[in-house]
């Protein structure tokens, strides 16, 4: 048995707990690249969780029935790779052999579309955090909504993992004080108290009461003073398990790296393979064989493998008490299973305005009404904004506040948190059944980018609302007028940016939203009232599914020049068209509200639109022309921002910065000259 084993645990305990940390330690030791320190340290805590606590089926990771797990401190990865695979996930011991190298399913931080059993990636530190108290909102909201008596089948719990790291950057406290507020008592994170960061030892930045902090978010705390024993644990756990109305942090005080004598409490094993000979000494250590690498005990393995057994039993007698559910109502059973397959309701678009010429409206105001008359049919949509509803204009009429006393209300109230709100929107989307929408105003993508890029990486059906597109916005200046974000965002993979040019596409853009899958969709909207086309002469706003379109050109000619913009800029384009008609040239519009839509066109669509052969192009947006070079080409000229916006009403504010039809006439006239 190990030197200093702890009385609370059996032989079998231990050959488990150990088979968890010898297998993140030859792990990272293969690939020379790694975190080994915390997976050591919190093998006991995995190890209870995973074979006596959570309600999971290896065989069915996305039975929605089961209790999820997130390991916000994704660096600890072999940590949970080892309990996938030692649990019977569909995760070889080739697979954890293949740590951190290319086309493996055990990436160097966990990636949910690439692991069976990972719910969500993390590595980023907090975001684990926010996306379990999104994860704990979207079951109390689906309990809310569908439970009918007692039955259970919707009363899942969240568990999580996070450590100093995590519990230091500002999007968990974010989280953490929501999920206080809201009272979600289904969430329970275990707390790697370990005192050791990349940089030494956790004085150096962070001496905080941790506990202390949680209570007066309004969470129920607890502390273990010893990771090792099992069963101050498993107390601990049935305590935070039992409390119903917080959310529950456990401060576990554990030694990264344990067992290894020259590493164990020290920096140098967070990040770094062991070596060859600490590899050795921790292995004696554990009393376990030297050769061969990867090894298990039998005994362990069928311990493990226990939760195969295990979960086909508790998720068939979930079946059966949802195939009763499903008897007694039907018609919440099948919208139930219609949301977690992702399907909208018949005619879910059918009330969708439609506007006219007479209509001068905000993209943010004609985008709430689209938003309204979908909601009314689609249950599903559910979020809400950073404390700006009186701007984003995004909170549902008929629906009422998500509160503790009323967790069926469909407008979730963020508070001044956009991390953490996109974060936690990530949370809810991958949960099941959802489709989450969060609004603010689009200079502050810069508090949530790390939020919104990983909802891209996760390909999540996400949509964001950012308001407030450019210096359009007058008055509040330029801390709050975007310039660079619309390039910093189209540069996203997976991210699908729309930013529509009048009332119809900003319908249409929220039509794309509902439908689009691999990723999440922005909508950038105006604050400031816009112009809507007169269709009847212009092409039909539902073109904006293809991502850029011609919206009106110079009759039965080839166009000598392409008039290029998005959003608020098309207007000027418009106008700028006659002026340059009545100088003899030939003139295309094309509006382009997404760039990533167009992009996915084939070479024939794109061509038609913007033909190779027209190289005089000026495309107009107040914005960073840094993202347009790839359309206007060397032979172009962008009237865009390079420098920060200022504050006066917004027509002064566009008209010093050039935004005016005049300005575009005589851009234009450059291009053209000979």
């Amino acid at each position: 048995m190990a030197t200093d084993a702890h009385p609370s645990q059996t032989r079998l305990d231990r050959l488990c707990i150990n088979s968890i940390r010898v297998l993140a330690i030859d792990a990272v030791q293969k690939a020379n690249s790694g975190h080994p320190g915390m997976p050591m340290g919190m093998a006991p805590v995995a190890y209870l969780l995973f074979t006596r606590y959570m309600r999971h089926n290896p065989r069915n990771p996305h039975w929605y029935g089961r209790d999820r797990f997130v390991l916000s401190a994704g660096h600890g990865s072999m940590l949970l790779y080892a309990s996938l695979y030692l649990t019977g996930y569909d995760l070889s011991l080739d697979e954890i052999k293949r740590f951190r190298q290319l086309g493996s399913k055990t990436p160097g931080h966990p990636e949910s579309e690439l692991t069976p059993g990972v719910e969500t990636t993390t590595g980023p530190l907090g975001q684990g955090v926010a996306n379990a108290v999104g994860m704990a909102i979207a079951a109390k909201h689906m309990e809310a909504r569908f439970e009918r008596g007692a039955s259970g089948l919707f009363s899942h719990r969240i568990f999580g993992i996070c450590g100093d790291g995590d519990l230091m950057e500002g999007v968990s406290a974010e989280a953490a004080s929501l999920a206080g507020h809201l009272g979600l008592g289904n969430l329970i994170f275990i707390y790697d108290d370990n005192h050791v960061t990349i940089d030494g030892h956790t004085e150096l930045a962070f001496s905080e009461d941790v506990c202390r902090r949680f209570d007066a978010y309004g969470w129920h705390t607890q502390v273990v003073d010893d990771a090792n024993d099992l069963n101050a644990l498993t107390e601990a756990i049935d305590r935070a398990i039992a409390e119903k109305e917080r959310p529950s942090l456990i401060r576990v005080r554990s030694h990264i790296g344990y067992g290894s004598p020259n590493r164990q409490d020290s920096s140098e094993a967070h990040g770094k393979a062991l070596g060859v000979e600490e590899v050795k000494l921790t292995k004696q250590f554990y009393d376990w064989p030297l050769e061969p690498d990867f090894y298990v005990p039998d005994e362990a393995l069928r311990e493990f493998r226990r939760c195969l057994e295990r979960g086909a039993e508790l998720e068939a007698r979930w079946t059966r008490d949802f195939d009763s559910y499903a008897q007694q109502h039907a018609d919440d059973a099948r919208e139930f299973k219609a949301m977690l397959a992702g399907e909208l309701p018949k005619d879910w678009d059918r009330d969708l305005p439609v506007f006219t010429p007479k209509d001068a409206l905000a993209t943010r105001e004609s985008a709430s009404r689209a938003e309204q008359a979908i909601a009314r049919r689609v249950w599903a949509l559910f979020g809400g904004s950073a404390d700006l509803n009186e701007s984003t204009f995004t909170d549902f009429k008929e629906g009422q506040d998500f509160a503790r006393d009323n967790y069926g209300g469909r407008n979730l109230h963020f508070g001044i948190r956009e991390h953490a709100m996109c974060a936690i929107l990530n949370g809810i989307a991958l949960s099941g059944g959802f489709i989450p929408i969060g609004s603010s105003f689009l200079v502050f993508t810069d508090y949530c980018r790390p939020s919104i890029r990983l909802a891209a990486l996760m390909k999540l059906h996400v949509i964001f609302v950012f308001t407030h597109d450019s210096i359009g916005l007058g008055e509040d200046g330029p801390t709050h007028q975007p310039v660079e974000h619309l390039s910093a965002l189209r540069a996203i993979p997976n991210l699908t940016l729309i930013r529509p040019a009048d009332a119809n596409e900003a319908v249409e853009a929220w039509r794309v939203a509902m439908t689009h899958r691999g990723g999440p969709v922005m909508l950038a909207l105006s604050r400031q009232k816009l112009p809507t086309f007169d269709r009847a002469e212009m092409s039909a706003a539902d073109n904006l599914a293809k991502g850029a379109y011609v919206l009106c050109e110079t009759a039965g000619r080839t166009p000598d020049i392409i008039l290029i913009a998005s959003g608020s800029e098309v207007h000027l384009a418009v106008a700028a068209k006659p002026q340059l008609e009545a100088r003899g040239h030939a003139v295309r519009v094309v509006s382009m509200p997404s760039f990533e839509l167009f992009a996915r066109q084939d070479q024939t669509y794109r061509d038609a639109v913007l033909p190779p052969r027209i190289r005089r192009r000026l495309a107009v947006e107040a914005g960073s022309p840094l993202s347009w070079y790839r359309w206007v080409g060397l032979d172009g000229d962008i009237v865009g921002m390079t420098t920060f916006g200022a504050s006066a009403p917004y027509t002064d504010a566009l008209k010093h910065f050039g935004f005016t039809t005049e300005n575009v006439v005589e851009r234009a006239l450059r291009l053209l000259a000979p």
